[in-house]
């Protein structure tokens, strides 16, 4: 049986897994009961994947949740049985019992998803079971001749062919039994009456059933059932249908009325009156969802029902009488549930490898299409409903590839790089068909795990670094850094110095490197005498398997310090001393000796200078270049005389070195040699000549730059000093003449005003002083504020008279001369005193001002004082042209107009005439009229002054017609 068993497993196995490759889904069987470590399948052999091909091939569960069932090796994919499988614990009352699972295969560099499925074959370890060992009947003794009557179901924990098959009735003479199927594939049993029954010959009968299933051997289970023969009852209620069929929605409210079902009864009185209730028996699921009126018959909804849950029920319902010994009759109804959409689809993703749930992990060196995660989508509901079409949306390194049934797969469509994008946010979107249809989104995160795909990369491959010579044995010489962009061990770096040699010594004795920060440290004082560079390879290995590394070539000068003093090496010191011969007759310019000396230092610090520091004769010169030592005058010694010479020789590094000899000339008699004799001894003078360093003269042009700006810092310090002094004491002399004025406090409109034009702001004021006067005073308001003041200049005799001006935050003084006023007018246009812009050049058109401002004295604010044949008033107009924008919202420019002397010939010809005053225009200066003072003053005053109103009044009657008649308004056109 055994061996028949698993030849049939073998085949079943074969046969599908052949012609599942294409889907990747293959089908084994095993049956339930089966002991541990059963073979079910081998997965390698039957996907045909050669394990030679690919040593490194690997197969394991997505999800460890049947682990403990199934077991799978995880170099070939084999599968046996895990523990013993019980199908009724692990499948209930279901057909097909499944045991799923999702292997994902390593490959060749590809993730591939293998669906498996393991069909547990049910054995027949169960035999059937009635619900009570007994069970009572009354049937009343006019019953009629093939009369059913319902028993209650035996059930079977087994399926298929192991469930129950037949009924069987013993020690029975008047019933059978008649075997049905009901809606949901399970057989049910009912008695039928085959012989009238008597009550008078037999009250009861005892009935044994016997339930059957199909098992082999089979297994059986009974029930004894009691029938009471009851008294007769003429007639019993009868439905009108014995079955009925009614569909309900599973949306339909709580109270819902299905149906109404109907029985009659010919009897009368209370042998007729039928009453509806469940038949005996009826399930408590039943009896909670449904209610029966017992005088109506209708059926209704006693509590909510789901398609998703239970798809019908079959309700049984009898009709009885209240008579005695009532006869009920059974009516069966079927409640079919009708789906309507009101489940949105179910998105499950399971990835191939996961740390959370929401996550998936994929490796970087995975190849196109390699799979990812697994999407299932699934909905409740049925039909349309229920059929779900899914999305996915985020990037298109990712795709959706079907899989088996409804699931499907997250697969590469391209070759990942974590370095470039390490983390892929998903989003998978599932709908359904239904009206409306529902969408359920899940977002999803894809995470590229690392591979050791990165060597460590220096910055540049050769690095040149100098060190000083004579640093102690560890110091600093470099940090050097490789960067590797995995993450992990994969990216941790450690450095090493390969070995080499430096002429003849390992590089090793001189260098180190720290494995960790790449920082390079001596390991012996350098000696630039002895190395002058070091070439040594540092390599730089990360943490990955099989680890990659890289390497830079590090060049280590050696740069000298001036460690070594100079010495003499010609001639020949003992201890300290040399005797050189010089002979009796030498001349002038006799080389007497050449000095050399030798310095191990290199540059500047081996570059050699000689000197006499000690010369009682001051007889010799030193070429400090050559060392060659000449006689600065003929030699005038007798034989044996010596002469002493202390010489030196030093280096010209940063702190010279100097190394010192003496020499003791002996005079003998031996002839100078010709080719030793100097013309020149220029260059012996060299060494008394001082020595200067060009950063001391930087230094003291530097001292000398600061030094002279301090003194014009003082200088233009005690000139605005001055200034103050000189303002206050004007001030202090002019304060006797303030007097108190106000501005109007009213605004005057645009259109009563004709000075103002172009965004400016024009004033006119009439001013009239003595001639005799020669200081000028100020008005002063109440605040006594610098922005207040406005100055009013007197008359003076000169022929340029001085104006005050306001110039936006200070009064200035300007002259102008009498016979150019008429044709200059005084325009201030923020911009600077420019000709071009500031002035009118055509007297022209100051005149038509002029004119324009007598014309308009009607509508303007101006007042221009009375006019007699005593004097004339020179008016003259300043448009002030400042920008809106510099002027703000919180001040206005404020311009005056000129009091002329003297009558003019064309008074005659007065301009036009405003309340019997007159406004002529002013005329250039004649030889007959005296000289007339003009001012000019304008002011930017700040906004306060709008609620202020000036009016200056000097009513003087012209005893002559050189004396002013003054009557002056100050009223601003416009305010802001």
């Amino acid at each position: 049986m055994e061996i028949t068993k698993l030849l049939l497993n073998l085949s079943l196995v074969v046969i599908f897994a052949v012609w599942t490759v294409r889907g990747t889904t293959t089908k084994y069987y095993t049956y339930e009961e089966d002991a541990p470590g059963t073979f079910i399948g081998n997965l390698s052999m039957d996907l045909k994947i050669d394990l030679s091909e690919d040593p490194h091939s690997s197969f394991r569960f997505m999800q460890e949740g049947n682990a403990s069932l199934i077991r799978m090796r995880k170099s070939d994919g084999l599968l046996t049985v895990g523990e013993r499988i019980d199908r009724e614990s692990l499948c209930s009352s279901f057909t097909q019992c499944l045991i799923t699972a999702d292997v994902v295969v390593f490959s060749k560099e590809k993730f591939h998803l293998i669906h498996v499925e393991i069909h547990v074959r049910d054995i027949n370890d169960h035999a059937p079971v009635f619900p009570r060992d007994e069970t009572r009947l009354e049937i009343s003794e006019n019953a009629a001749l093939d009369a059913r009557f319902p028993i209650e179901l035996a059930t079977d924990l087994d399926v298929g062919n192991n469930y129950i098959q037949s009924y069987q009735i013993f020690n029975s003479s008047h019933f059978g039994i008649e075997v049905g199927t009901g809606e949901d594939g399970k057989k049910f049993a009912q008695l039928v009456l085959a012989q009238k029954l008597d009550r008078e010959l037999e009250e009861s009968y005892t009935l044994q059933v016997i339930a059957v299933d199909g098992g082999s051997p089979p297994k059986s289970g009974s029930v004894t059932v009691r029938v009471k023969v009851l008294d007769s009852n003429d007639n019993s209620p009868q439905f009108e249908h014995d079955a009925i069929r009614v569909e309900l929605h599973e949306d339909a409210p709580v109270g819902f009325l299905l149906l109404r079902v109907q029985a009659f009864d010919l009897d009368h009185g209370v042998n007729g009156d039928v009453r509806y209730d469940f038949a005996e028996g009826e399930s408590n699921e039943i009896k909670s969802t449904f209610d029966v009126d017992p005088v109506s018959g209708a059926v209704v909804l006693k509590s909510s029902v789901d398609f998703e849950t239970r798809t019908f029920y079959d309700l049984h319902i009898r009709a009885y009488d209240l008579g005695a010994n009532s006869v009920p009759s059974t009516c069966t109804v079927t409640v079919d549930i009708v789906d309507v959409n009101d489940n949105a689809p179910e998105v499950t993703i399971k990835p191939m490898a996961s740390r959370s749930g929401d996550m998936a992990y994929i490796t970087e060196a995975a190849a196109v299409e390699s799979f990812v995660a697994l999407v299932s989508a699934a909905d409740r509901d049925s039909g349309a409903n229920g059929y779900v079409r899914v999305s996915l949306h985020g990037h298109a390194h990712f795709k959706l590839q079907q899989a088996y049934g409804d699931n499907l797969m997250i697969v590469t469509t391209s070759v990942l790089d974590r370095e470039k994008i390490p983390e892929y946010n998903l989003t998978v979107i599932a709908e359904d068909l239904g009206s409306p249809p529902f969408k359920t989104f899940s977002q999803y995160t894809i995470r590229v795990s690392d591979e050791n795909d990165n060597a460590p990369s220096f910055s540049k491959p050769v690095f040149e670094i100098s060190v000083m010579e004579n640093k102690a044995p560890g110091s600093y010489v470099a940090s050097l850094v490789a960067r590797d962009p995995d993450e992990g061990a994969n990216g941790k770096v450690t450095y090493k110095l390969l070995e080499n040699e430096v002429d003849g010594v390992p590089a090793s004795s001189f260098l180190t490197v720290d494995p960790a920060s790449g920082t390079i440290y001596t390991m012996k004082s350098l000696d630039y005498e002895d190395v002058k560079q070091i070439e040594v390879a540092i390599q730089a290995t990360d943490g990955g398997s099989p680890p990659l590394s890289s390497t830079a070539l590090v060049k280590v000068r050696v740069v000298d310090e001036n460690d070594n003093a100079p010495f003499f090496v010609h001639p020949m010191f003992i201890n300290g001393s040399a005797n050189i011969s010089l002979p009796s007759n030498a001349p002038a310019g006799y080389v007497a000796l050449k000095l050399e000396g030798r310095d191990n230092d290199d540059a500047m610090n081996a570059e050699l200078s000689y000197t006499i520091i000690e010369d009682d004769a001051f007889l010799f010169a030193v070429n400090e270049n050559t060392g060659e030592m000449a006689l600065k005058h003929n030699l005038a010694l007798g034989l044996g005389e010596t002469l002493h010479v202390r010489v030196a020789v030093s280096d010209h590094g940063r702190t010279p070195l100097v190394h010192k000899a003496s020499i003791r000339f002996v005079v003998s008699d031996a002839m100078p040699i010709e080719e030793q004799v100097l013309v020149v001894l220029e260059s012996s003078q060299k060494q008394n000549k001082p020595k200067f360093d060009v950063s001391f003269i930087i230094i003291g042009l530097l001292g000398a730059a600061c030094a002279v700006l301090l003194v014009a810092i003082v200088v233009v310090a005690l000139s605005r000093w001055n200034f103050r002094r000189n303002v206050s004491s004007i001030s202090k002399i002019s304060r006797q003449n303030i007097r108190q004025t106000q501005l109007p406090t009213h605004s005057i409109d645009s259109t009563d005003s004709s000075s103002l034009s172009g965004g400016s702001v024009t004033v006119t004021e009439q001013i009239s002083s003595s001639r005799d006067e020669s200081s000028f005073s100020y008005e002063d308001e109440q605040s006594r504020d610098s922005d207040s003041k406005i100055f009013r200049p007197l008359l003076t005799k000169g022929q340029f008279e001085p104006a005050s001006v306001w110039q936006g935050d200070r009064y200035t003084l300007h002259s102008s001369e009498i016979g150019s006023v008429d044709q200059t007018s005084i325009k201030d246009s923020g911009k600077g005193d420019s000709d071009s812009n500031d002035s009118d050049s055509d007297s022209g058109q100051a005149r038509q001002k002029i004119a324009n401002t007598g014309q308009q004295g009607a509508s303007s604010s101006l007042y221009p004082g009375p006019m007699d044949g005593a004097g004339v008033y020179r008016t003259r107009e300043v448009p002030i042209h400042t920008p809106r924008s510099y002027m703000g919202n919180n001040a206005y420019t404020v311009a005056y107009r000129t009091l002329g002397y003297g009558r003019h010939p064309a008074a005659a010809n007065q301009g036009q005439s405003f309340r019997g005053y007159s406004c002529n225009t002013v005329f250039n200066q004649t030889k007959d009229y005296p000289h007339a003072p003009v001012f000019y003053r304008m002011a930017t005053q700040s906004s306060f002054y709008n609620h202020h109103q000036v009016h200056r009044q000097l009513d003087k009657q012209a005893t002559s017609p050189r004396e002013p008649i003054t009557d002056i308004t100050s009223i601003p056109v416009a305010s802001f």
